[in-house]
């Protein structure tokens, strides 16, 4: 039963899945007041609490503090209101790379009580087309060194009604900025219910066109107080840095939601790529990293040349962290790595390893408030050690926009996630695959991931993806496409010792019979490797 909304554009309540759709939500030990705007708790509750004057926001110009940091998203809630005016649940789009401004623009678009639509810089104006009409998006806010493809955008639709630039650098020079200047630092947040949507987040597009989720005031919190809390373990200590977008969930927990929820600082570099991470963890004694695993192959290059000694662990998710790249981060950092699983239908991960209790090849045992299970094409809970469906359940759940494909992703109260995993009689889980990259070979079922771990332990591999290949006598081959490392000539005999490798690595019948050398993978903003673009490729 939802509770009485602040909303005065009901849109994205109104789009709600049905309500015999939804998974089943575990909120106990998750209790928030029935009203609740998350972007208060961020900020003015923080700065209630004593941290004020604690550094909140670290910028490649400059840093913020707690207060600093409230009284600017004041001023900008005031601007988008009395200005822009922007209602309780209006859709606003953000744009913008990783930077303070982004940050504050997403806490007071949830402050005004509207619905954040945070996306990525690199999107052109056809796809932004997309998630404007898909959102029915009324305004957006954009950096000024990106607006040519939105103001394209808005020519296109006639959704878009406003669309404002502000300045992503230190100098705060753009309209949003000149509307805001002069407003109080004083603001009267929407009391938003704690179940009216504060975010519509886009999936990544791995497997094709993205869908946008449905995620509530509370659910922002829930991943602090449940993943943040128990296996980070975050302090106002903690210093956090990272290459994920903030378009996407994993960035925005890891790099806005969880530093803020506990004091902590967050380092927000729009040059924060793999290349240099070592060196701004140096640089701000940062504590925890988040990225995904093929950016720690990158930053393992680099990151002897610098002091990392503050960090006190690293997270990986977006994909599965093959075993070669977590035994190297260990021997070259001697600092916990975790791998995780989440998706952007639960908002942020939801199965980890803990920084006690991690292995190579193992993604680790549910985060506090979830369930899991391993099923059948059935719906029945298999055997330890059998590869089957995962299946999930906690205090967030799959809810899409419209209840597009939504009882393709929800069956009996149960997020099934699309992932093949085995769960171990110790009740840890391991990652097999997406369940579309399970190849069928010969009657045989081969799991792309394991052959690109055996494939990645090679010297001569710097990046490699797995797809399977229809055959008409096996029915599909496994198919390896390779980046090679640096003076590594792509011939027949390159392609004989890989194959050789991975025979005396795993089962020689899941060898890649076929190898494609590349120059790159395509990947998504977050780093997953699009394999259905390798597997329409062929």
């Amino acid at each position: 039963m939802l509770r009485p909304s602040a909303h005065e554009d009901t849109f994205a309540r109104d789009h709600l899945p049905a309500a015999q759709d939804w998974p089943d939500l575990l909120l106990d030990g998750f209790n928030y007041p029935d009203r609740l705007n998350a972007a208060i708790e961020l900020t003015e509750s923080m700065v209630a609490k004593g941290f004020g004057s604690k550094t909140a926001l670290i910028g490649e110009d400059r840093q913020r503090t707690y207060q600093e940091l409230n009284d600017w998203t004041n001023q900008l809630a005031h601007a988008l209101v009395d200005d822009l005016g922007v209602r309780p649940g209006n859709r606003v789009l953000i744009r913008s790379a990783n930077n303070p401004a982004f940050v504050a623009c997403w806490l007071a678009v949830t402050k005004v009580g509207a619905v954040a639509v945070n996306t990525m810089p690199l999107l052109r104006a056809a796809e932004l087309v997309t998630y404007v009409e898909k959102a029915q998006v009324s305004h957006a806010l954009c950096d000024t060194r990106l607006l040519d493809e939105l103001l394209e955008c808005q020519r296109r639709t006639s959704v878009l009604q406003s669309v404002v630039g502000f300045d992503g650098t230190a100098g705060h020079d753009a309209e949003l900025d000149r509307l805001a200047i002069d407003k109080p630092s004083k603001f009267d947040s929407v009391e938003t219910s704690q179940d009216d949507v504060a975010l519509l987040a886009f999936t990544s597009g791995s497997t094709g066109e993205p869908k946008a989720t449905i995620h509530f005031h509370r659910d922002l919190l829930i991943i602090a107080d449940g993943y943040a809390k128990e296996i980070l373990g975050v302090t106002p200590d903690d210093v956090f840095v990272g290459s994920p977008p903030l378009a996407f969930t994993f960035g925005l927990g890891g790099l806005a939601i969880f530093p803020l929820r506990f004091g902590a600082a967050s380092i927000l570099y729009e040059a924060a790529a793999p290349p240099v991470i070592g060196e701004i963890i140096a640089r701000h004694k940062a504590t925890i990293c988040f990225t995904a695993p093929t950016a720690y192959r990158v930053v393992l290059q680099t990151v002897e040349n610098h002091d990392i000694s503050s960090l006190r662990l690293a997270v990986s998710a977006g994909e599965t962290l093959p075993g070669p790249i977590y035994e190297e981060w260990i021997a070259k950092t001697g600092k916990p790595i975790l791998d995780g699983i989440g998706t952007t239908e639960l908002l942020h991960i939801f199965i980890s390893n803990r920084i006690g209790d991690h292995s190579g090849s193992c993604t680790g045992t549910p985060v506090k408030g979830y369930e899991a299970k391993v099923i059948d094409a059935g719906g029945h809970k298999v055997e330890p050690g059998v590869t089957g469906s995962l299946a999930l359940r906690g205090p967030t759940g799959c809810r899409y926009l419209g209840g597009d494909r939504q009882t393709e992703y929800v069956r009996d109260g149960w997020n099934i996630c699309g992932d093949a995993f085995s769960q171990d009689s110790d009740g840890y889980f391991h990652f097999a695959a997406r369940n579309d990259d399970m190849i069928i070979s010969s009657g045989y079922n081969i799991a792309g991931p394991e052959v690109e771990a055996a494939l990645l332990a090679h010297p001569s591999v710097a990046e490699c993806a797995v797809v399977g290949v229809p055959d008409e006598a096996r029915g599909s081959v496994v198919q390896a496409h390779v980046v090679l490392a640096e003076g590594v000539q792509p011939d027949k005999d390159t392609t004989k010792e890989l194959q050789d490798h991975v025979k005396a690595t795993i089962a020689p019948y899941k060898y890649p019979r076929s190898v494609v050398y590349v120059g790159n993978l395509p990947k998504t903003a977050t780093g997953k490797v699009q394999r259905y673009r390798l597997r329409s490729s062929t």
